[in-house]
Order: structure tokens, then C-alpha cells, then sequence
């Protein structure tokens, strides 16, 4: 049968404006599709998608991050495989989960939000991406690592010069010259305080990568650097897209809203539907090591693979209304939602499964409390709609909101 559709163009104009129509007819009809000036082919139903990420056969691989990744983080735990990513991880991930998470940085977490909040909690109205989600996840991670909050506007503009070089599918030439600038940047930033850091260890993150021992293994300054800047962009740009994304589902869905505020044990719900519904991140590539058959034909072996996430957690074959935001859904678990056994796509699968989940969780669970008990009658700006923004990450661009001020004292003033 002749297919009446045309191929989507993820670089058009109309994509970027409405991709999940485009994601509709690419999973329907084109579920492969070689695209030329990205010089890969795209992949946007959940079971290939979820194959990609998995890897049991060892088809898929993460070597694109040599030329995607390394050029502005440096080498990082996203491109090795075997036993030197299972040690490199074994030297991280105890940082990000269990006690030391829930001792040493939910005080962290809860006293950066806390004090975001209260810059703007007795005016009644504020942005809750320019004032809240863009900052607070910069904020815990420069916290965490024991470094200066003070250059904050430092941290997000590398973060967001990372970003948008990982996100360069039309290869511009000034993205590219920007985020090759910022890996230096950032290493002159960064090498000075680990030096001085392993001479004074102290109880913060950073002390913690730098004493880390695993079979003999030590991180390097290189290693930590290379880390810290992977944690600064991926922590930060994911953590700030997915709380403006949750409070935008929820505040366009007053009666969700309302059960989240009445029960609290829904946040994380709320957030594993906002991760399949709108994710931070649409796409991650990854590159074939032999010859692949996916949904629609044969992916030779070498060739760089675009797994389009946002298509893949909106596949009909396998969520119910996929285009409706449902914290209730029955197939989607909340309590697998934040590991390796995830059913959305959003933090990848198997063993490049996000290392940071956890803490976006506790980012979120606690954002998302202190808020609605700082605003407990939190509504969008009369008249407003959030609209996302972006291709490779996307998210709302702002979320403007009213609410009944709290006296300066911090106690709910009379409504207005």
C-alpha cells in the first residue's frame, strides 16, 4: 500500500514545533528512516527503542559518544563497556543511592529548594522555571560538589553550551566552536579545586569521587572532571526540563493537581508520567556494532542510530491513550520507574540506565512538596498555556503561576 504521508524532517520547523504529530506518522508508517544530513537513521517505536537501550544481543553500542560526547566533557562512564564501565560506575553510583543519598544531600536538596522558595513565596506570583526549576538542580549538584554557588550563572551557561553542541543535529559551526570552548573552560575551572580537594577531603561529593577505590582503581583528575561535567549537564538540564514539565502537566490538569496536593505519595507517579508523557530528553543516539533488524528493515553495522525516546513513550503498541497525561495509567509503575527496570524510556535501560536517577527523584519528590505546601492553591497566570521548546532536550520555557502570598514571617497571607 502507498503510504499518503511524507517522511518527517526532525531539522524542519514543523517538527520542532509539534514533534508528537510527527512522532505519530514516523512509529505508523516510516518506523526506519535514514536521514541524510544527520547521517543516521532514527528509530521511534518502543520496542526498537527499548532494544537500543537494552543491548542484550551487543548490537547497539554507545562509541558515537567519542565524537557526540568526549569533545566537550571529555571521557566519561556514557562510552566504556565491560569491566571498565562496571568499575568506573562501582566508583560513582554509591553516591547517588541509599544512605548516602538520604544522609548526606536530602539536607542538600531540601534546604537549596527551600531557599528558592522563599525569595518568592510572599510576592504571589512568580515563574517557576526562571525562579525555581532552572536553578534549584544546578544548585544541589554545586552544593553536592562542594563548590560555589556563587557561580551559578557560570555553571548554567556551560551546562547549556554542553547541551545544545549534543543537540547540534544541523552541525552550526557556532554551537560546535561554543561547546568545545566550554570543555576548557570548564577544565580550568575544575582541575585547580580536585587537586586541592585531594589535599583537604572533606565530606562533600567531590572529596568523595576523589578518595573512591575499587579494585585498585582510583578516578583520575581527568576521570572527575570529565564526571562532574557530565553530572552538571545531564543533572541539571534533564532535572530543571522534568520539574517545569511536571508542574505543567499537573496545573493544565487541575483535578491530577488536586490528588497530588491531597496525596502526596502520587508525586512520584506524577513524575514517572511526566518522564513518559513529556521527557526532558527526546532522542539519544547510539551506534551499531554489526547488522540490526528493527521495525521497518536492516541497520548495517557501524551506522549511528537516533532513538527518538519522546515517539517511543507515546507508542500506541504499547501504552493505552498515549497522547493523554494520566498519573493513573496502569501501564506505567511508579515503583520501577527510577531504575533499570524503568517501563518509560527516559533514563535509558540496562547498563547505561541513568546513574542520577535517584537524585532527580529526591530532587523532585522534595521540589515538589516544599512547593505545594509554600502555594497550596497554585494556579497557572489566567489565561497562559505552557509550550515546550527544543528538539533534542524540550521542555516549557516558562511557567508563570499566582498564588495567595505568605506574610514575610512565612505564614499564608489573606487572599487577595
Amino acid at each position: 500500500m502507498t503510504s499518503t504521508q511524507q517522511t518527517p524532517d526532525i531539522l524542519s520547523a514543523e517538527f520542532a514545533a509539534d514533534p508528537y504529530s510527527a512522532y505519530r506518522v514516523m512509529r505508523d508508517e516510516f518506523p526506519l528512516i535514514w536521514h541524510e544530513p544527520m547521517k543516521s537513521y532514527i528509530v521511534s517505536r518502543y520496542e526498537d527503542v527499548e532494544r537500543a537501550f537494552k543491548d542484550k544481543d551487543s548490537a547497539f553500542t554507545t562509541d558515537n559518544y567519542s565524537w557526540q560526547i568526549e569533545p566537550v566533557h571529555g571521557r566519561t562512564i556514557l562510552q566504556l563497556s565491560g569491566r571498565e564501565h562496571s568499575v568506573r560506575r562501582a566508583l560513582v553510583a554509591p553516591a547517588f543511592r541509599g544512605n548516602a543519598l538520604e544522609e548526606q544531600f536530602l539536607p542538600v536538596i531540601e534546604r537549596n529548594s527551600r531557599e528558592l522558595i522563599d525569595a518568592f513565596r510572599a510576592d504571589g506570583e512568580a515563574d517557576l522555571v526562571s525562579q525555581f526549576a532552572t536553578r534549584f538542580p544546578v544548585n544541589v549538584i554545586a552544593d553536592m560538589l562542594g563548590l560555589d554557588k556563587g557561580d551559578h550563572e557560570k555553571f548554567h551557561g556551560w551546562y547549556t553550551s554542553v547541551i545544545a553542541f549534543l543537540g547540534n543535529l544541523s552541525q552550526d559551526p557556532v554551537v560546535a566552536e561554543a561547546g568545545l570552548r566550554t570543555r576548557t573552560e570548564f577544565a580550568e575551572y575544575m582541575i585547580p579545586i580536585i587537586q586541592q580537594r585531594r589535599d583537604n577531603l572533606g565530606d562533600d561529593l567531590l572529596s568523595t569521587l576523589c578518595a573512591a577505590e575499587v579494585d585498585g582503581t582510583r578516578m583520575s583528575d581527568e576521570d572527575i572532571k570529565a564526571f562532574c561535567s557530565l553530572l552538571l549537564a545531564a543533572g541539571g538540564e534533564t532535572t530543571d526540563k522534568a520539574i517545569a514539565s511536571l508542574f505543567a502537566n499537573l496545573l493544565q490538569h487541575p483535578e491530577q493537581l488536586a490528588a497530588v496536593r491531597e496525596d502526596r505519595t502520587l508525586i512520584p507517579r506524577a513524575f514517572a508520567e511526566t518522564l513518559r508523557f513529556t521527557p526532558p530528553v527526546h532522542m539519544i543516539m547510539r551506534q551499531t556494532s554489526s547488522e540490526v533488524e528493527v521495525s521497518g528493515g536492516l541497520i548495517p553495522a557501524g551506522a549511528t542510530v537516533t532513538c527518538l525516546i519522546g515517539a517511543a513513550n507515546r507508542d500506541d503498541r504499547r501504552y493505552a491513550e498515549p497522547d493523554t497525561f494520566d498519573i493513573f495509567r496502569d501501564d506505567l509503575s511508579s515503583t520501577s520507574a527510577f531504575s533499570a527496570a524503568a517501563d518509560h524510556l527516559s533514563f535509558a535501560l540496562g547498563r547505561h540506565f541513568c546513574v542520577g536517577a535517584l537524585l532527580a527523584k529526591a530532587e523532585v519528590e522534595v521540589g515538589v512538596n516544599q512547593l505545594l505546601d509554600a502555594m497550596p492553591d497554585l494556579a497557572l497566570q489566567d489565561g497562559f498555556v505552557p509550550a515546550e521548546t527544543g528538539v533534542f532536550t524540550r521542555g516549557p520555557q516558562s511557567v508563570p503561576v499566582r498564588f495567595t502570598p505568605a506574610d514575610r514571617s512565612g505564614s499564608a497571607g489573606a487572599a487577595q
